[in-house]
């Protein structure tokens, strides 16, 4: 950790600098050219086009503004995130959880490292430093990875383009309640021939107090800090290369472990070249290098409980090395539109720990897992830019996975797979048709499938697999979905509204069983059933005047077990949020209201392998305000109040809280945040 301290705290006397420095630039430094800061973002808007959501991840936004990917997404509807304190939630998209959300950022995948998700993809991710998060729901696309039975998630940097000469700058700041302290820079240097870009950024905040003014351990403290070099020798190509890293530090009211070290090591390269000869569009290429390293124990965040399953001080160092290529290419024929490409991943997984401060560091890393998949893809669009349309994708995956752990279990007995390797042939695709019936509405329909390999949580972290298998690697199935998506939207100049419904049947759905262990404690057995699900998301956005709007949105995920007839565990309850803005010349003003059912269909002493149902749970609800102050084209003012009336809550998903923190032995869910003021600066120029 000497290292990431030093360097917080020179990032920490950047930001500062930083901060002062914006503070003296005058207030017409925009030109006329420079773009204008947005309202508060409170409610996500309407798709953008069917199953397809694309965001700035950099405006201002309520709650108060993200610490990682997981807690920004939480603001689209069909979003949740299992909590456990502050900062790393684990993502949840209608119910469904883990590798179903396909992870992809600036084109690469970085998969944490945690048996149990301590450092799941997303809390590596810090949303502001991206230009762009597109979102697509469902099985409906097949050239971002395998799997994605759920979904996709892209964070995305755009390619700087500099006629000239020139320089842009997006800056931020933030100050809030449990010492909330965030800096984020984003500078871009170029001209015609090329550009560097820099940014990082800078989060912390101290423990908060939930509504009863108790507090909940949640500290943390993370930065990230990248560098893109790129060759534009004319306005159809770019060569990139880039380099990134990070660390940070979490503290967790419900694990027996706190986030010690979340080292991240970054490489890319892409090549995109556009306007190509004929019907050939565009060529498209990059390779990644992601590696995180992380450690977790009991001593750095913590102190021991000598009554607890861990009274000893120790560590554990997980790593997880991830590299990757893409190859695509897009022909267009007039209303034709064909992508086609293949990619290749290779991940490796490996550990060691200790007893006692930091003796992990003396032991030898020991590789457990090896993960392998070469997939071939290809979409086309029939009728692109008409009012029907027809959309279609094929995928092929051959996926490895190598079992290279000697001993397994809680009592490291010789492990029955050992050496042994897994060896699957997926199919994945889709089909949707998309209808404008008049120039403000459009529905659509869409079956897709898809072909899941378990991934390392599923095949290496249960302690027991399906009855009769020697254990999880050696028994569990790859997961099939198919799933219906229907919906219509509406758009005009005062209304924009939207629905979209699913309804999925998963074969070999991947389910966590909790048993008491006696003496062991507990123990997790994952095993494959049938499954279906449903739901329905719903929003509008209404302008009233030119001054007032308002906006609403409403989400409803279900799901059952079909083979042993009981409720699907972890699904979030019905969500609705209702907010409305005033925005004036400088000023505006705005309120968020979020209201969440009980949920009461529950499946005890099941989930996945992060979190299990921990009976029902009670509704709430809860109001925040916020106000905005443009000083100029380039700087704006922002603030907000969250839970105003200081409520004591919990959300459904949820970590049982840890012992270790004074927590009751039985498993009870941890209370949200309290009431939480913040205030924000954002600089472009």
């Amino acid at each position: 950790m000497t290292v990431a301290s030093r360097s917080a705290g020179a990032l920490t006397r950047l930001s500062v600098s930083l901060s002062l420095a914006l503070a003296a630039l005058p207030l017409h430094a925009a030109n006329d050219d420079a773009r204008t800061l947005d309202t508060l973002v409170v409610t996500a808007s309407a798709p953008s086009s069917p199953l397809h959501w694309v965001t700035d991840p950099r405006l201002p936004r309520q709650p108060v503004p993200a610490s990682d990917g997981a807690d920004y997404l939480k603001t689209v509807p069909g979003f949740a995130a299992i909590r456990n304190g502050g900062t790393n939630g684990d993502p949840v998209l209608r119910g469904m959880f883990g590798s179903r959300l396909n992870i992809v950022s600036n084109e690469g995948n970085l998969i944490g490292a945690c048996p149990s998700r301590m450092d799941n993809p997303l809390s590596y991710i810090a949303p502001e430093t991206f230009d762009r998060l597109t979102i697509i729901k469902g099985p409906q696309s097949v050239r971002w990875g395998a799997g994605a039975s759920a979904g996709t998630v892209r964070f995305e940097r755009d390619t700087p383009r500099f006629d000239a000469p020139g320089i842009d700058l997006n800056a931020s700041a933030l100050v809030g309640s449990r010492n909330r302290n965030d800096q984020v820079l984003d500078l871009t240097a170029g001209a015609s021939q090329g550009y560097v870009r820099v940014n990082g950024n800078r989060s912390e905040a101290d423990d908060y107090k939930d509504g009863n003014g108790d507090v909940v351990p949640s500290k943390w403290r993370k930065w990230n800090s990248d560098v893109a070099v790129g060759w534009t020798p004319d306005a159809d190509t770019v060569l990139e290369l880039s380099a990134g890293t990070g660390d940070a530090i979490a503290r967790y009211a419900g694990r027996g472990m706190d986030g010690a070290a979340f080292k991240r090591t970054s490489y890319a390269g892409r090549l995109e070249k556009d306007n190509l000869p004929g019907a050939w569009d565009k060529l498209l290429a990059n390779v990644y290098y992601n590696d995180a390293d992380h450690v977790m124990d009991n001593y750095t965040l913590r102190t021991p409980n000598p009554d607890s399953s861990m009274p000893m001080p120790m560590a554990a160092n997980v790593d997880r090395r991830t590299t990757g290529a893409r190859i695509a290419s897009e022909w267009r024929w007039q209303d034709i539109a064909l992508v086609a490409g293949v990619d290749a991943q290779d991940s490796r997984h490996r550990s060691r720990s200790g007893m006692g401060r930091n003796t992990y560091r003396q032991q030898s890393w020991n590789t457990d897992a090896r993960f392998e998949n070469l997939g071939a893809f290809t979409e086309i669009t029939l009728g692109e830019g008409t009012a029907q349309r027809w959309v279609g994708g094929l995928r092929i995956d051959r996926a490895e996975v190598t079992d290279e752990r000697r001993r397994a279990g809680m009592m490291a007995m010789p492990n029955p797979t050992a050496g042994q390797q897994r060896r699957e042939d997926l199919g994945s695709g889709f089909l949707r048709i998309e209808r404008d019936l008049a120039p403000s509405l459009t529905w659509y329909a869409g079956i897709g499938h898809s072909e899941r390999m378990p991934d390392y949580w599923e095949l290496f972290s249960p302690d027991m697999g399906p009855m009769g298998a020697a254990n999880a690697f050696a028994g569990i199935q790859p997961e099939k979905t198919t799933q219906l998506d229907l919906g219509l939207q509406y758009r005009s100049d005062r209304l924009n509204a939207w629905v979209s419904a699913y309804a999925g049947r998963l074969q070999d759905y991947i389910l966590f069983a909790y048993r008491e262990g006696g003496m062991m404690g507990s123990m997790t057995q994952a095993d494959n059933v049938d499954a279906r699900i449903a739901g329905a998301e719903a929003g509008a956005e209404l302008v009233l005047t030119e001054q007032w709007k308002l906006g609403g949105t409403l989400a409803y995920a279900w799901g059952e077990n079909r083979s042993d007839g009981t409720p699907l565990p972890q699904m979030p309850p019905l969500e609705a949020r209702v907010s409305a803005n005033w925005q004036g010349q400088r000023w505006s003003m705005g309120a968020l209201a979020r209201a969440v059912a009980h949920q009461h269909r529950v499946a005890a002493n099941q989930g996945n392998v992060v979190a299990r149902d921990l009976g029902p749970s009670a509704g709430f609800a809860t109001l925040a305000l916020n106000a905005g102050y443009r000083l100029s084209d380039a700087l704006q003012l922002s603030a907000g109040i969250d839970n105003l009336f200081d409520r004591a809550y919990r959300e459904h998903l949820n970590l049982a809280g840890s012992a270790d923190f004074g927590f009751p032995a039985d498993p009870i869910r941890i209370n949200e945040p309290g009431r939480t003021v913040w205030m924000k600066v954002n600089y472009r120029y």
